[in-house]
């Protein structure tokens, strides 16, 4: 028999993706496992294989093509089936084993119909006899296709007044009582109240309104309409869903960070020669780790149905990452057992292996804080949005050297220093405004102070 290959499950929360690449055609031959398609789904690109070794008979998709989880793809002959012998008619059944054979659903419908024509035939009968009401409180009588068709109205057949011979129910009477839900004026303000308290009572914030219908802009000008494709579709969702769910506050300060950048420079090339590249975030990686070791609550996320905070004893960070398809943040894992030259070549590594579209899903998941550095692009402020279901974020905009006033009031002097602008948005849910504070003072005394640094290397 053909086998219809569907998109199967390629990671938790994904439910579809982008045909990039098609690796077979119609009549090539396949072993099981072997790569057919590239999908890129929810920021990352995977080889979809084959399920069965054999002759592809049919591709159903072609590159830029959006498929979901279960969407059929190709279909398979497998190894020593031909289109002649699938072409040859099955051996008749006798009819015994044809009723076996069919499906559960027929085989009730055709139940179904045996109790209908049992009915009314007892319906005839009652017909003849003076019409009655069915006992107060004792089941109602009715076919089973009305039943059915009370279930289909969302109807509830004990509350329908009967019509029928010997207060039998018709399917006119299950009508008329669909007619007259219809008809009774339905409350409008109860349900939006009754939803916002049980959000409240559970915990859980209100569900965002839905998107509301945009004007016909082509009836003022010109326009191109895009799709809205792998990356840029599921960071539009996860956007809005962090938007949504956590309220952000965003606290800003800067860091003198003259002596870290002479310190960079120094190493700069050492680093290079082992395949890494030194930069400002290798070393706010470092210092985040520290800063979040003594403020947990940073590394955290929170359970509104649990009502929960979960505290998260690993050290695993998000780094956003440019790409020409959008933003990726990929995962370093585990930084807090690994040295500033371990980092620099797998930050190095990890942002190569982005633009290049080969993040993996695996790639993308476990991160407990992330950072976000737009210095090379320019900018002085910024409000990152975190990346839920984390509690806070870090940004680095551009350094520049600064006139900065140091010394006491009586004896201050003007010098030239590099700072750096920092960041730190985080969910108010979970965290303060002091914390904030707090948690970015440890960042900056980190980076400020290289000695300091290196101990926690």
């Amino acid at each position: 028999m053909p086998v219809e290959f569907k998109l199967p499950d390629l990671g938790e929360g994904i439910h579809e993706g982008d045909i990039i690449e098609v690796l077979v055609r119609p009549g090539d031959s396949v072993q099981d496992g072997q790569p057919v398609l590239v999908v890129e789904t929810d920021k990352a690109t995977a080889e979809v294989p084959a399920p069965v070794t054999g002759t592809v008979k049919q591709v159903l998709v072609k590159p830029g093509q959006t498929v979901k989880v279960g969407d059929v793809l190709m279909v398979f002959l497998k190894e020593g089936e031909s289109e002649e012998e699938l072409k040859k008619p099955p051996p008749e059944k006798t009819p015994e084993e044809e009723r076996e054979t069919r499906p559960p659903a027929q085989k009730a419908e055709e139940a179904e119909r045996l109790a209908e024509a049992s009915q009314k035939t007892t319906a005839r009968t009652e017909a003849q006899k003076p019409p009655s009401p069915p006992p107060e409180g004792g089941p109602v009588a009715a076919a089973p296709s009305t039943r059915r068709l009370a279930r289909e109205l969302g109807i509830d057949i004990n509350k329908v007044k009967p019509s029928g011979p010997g207060g039998r129910i018709t399917p006119e009477d299950v009508r008329a009582a669909a007619e007259g839900a219809k008809k009774a004026p339905e409350p409008k303000e109860a349900p939006v109240i009754e939803e916002a308290a049980q959000g409240k009572e559970e915990g859980k914030a209100p569900a965002p309104p839905e998107d509301p219908p945009l004007p016909q802009f082509d009836k003022v000008g010109p326009i191109e309409k895009m799709p809205l494709k792998s990356v840029r579709r599921a960071t539009a969702k996860h956007m809005a869903l962090s938007w949504s769910q956590i309220p952000h506050v965003t606290h800003m300060d800067t860091a003198d960070i003259t002596e870290l950048e002479e310190f960079r420079r120094k190493h700069k090339k050492q680093v290079e020669e082992q395949g890494g590249a030194l930069s400002l975030t290798v070393f706010a990686v470092k210092a985040v780790v520290s800063a979040l070791k003594k403020f947990p609550r940073f590394n955290a996320s929170l359970d509104m149905q649990a009502e929960e905070i979960i505290l998260k004893h690993y050290y695993s960070i998000g780094i956003a990452v440019d790409t020409d398809r959008g933003l990726i943040v990929p995962v370093i894992r585990d930084v807090d057992r690994k040295s500033i030259v371990e980092i620099a070549v797998e930050l190095k590594q990890t942002a190569e292996k982005a633009r290049e579209g080969k993040t993996s899903v695996e790639d993308l998941q476990g991160g407990t804080f992330t950072i976000t550095n737009i210095g090379s692009l320019g900018g002085t402020w910024f409000n990152p949005i975190i990346n839920y279901p984390q509690a806070a974020i870090l940004g680095m905009a551009r350094a520049r050297l600064q006139p900065v006033v140091i010394g006491d009031e009586k004896n201050a002097k003007i010098v030239p220093r590099l700072t750096l602008p920092l960041l730190i948005t985080f969910d108010h849910r979970l965290l303060d405004g002091a914390d904030a504070a707090r948690f970015l003072n440890s960042v900056i005394e980190a980076l400020q102070s290289p000695e300091d640094l290196m101990m926690i290397m």
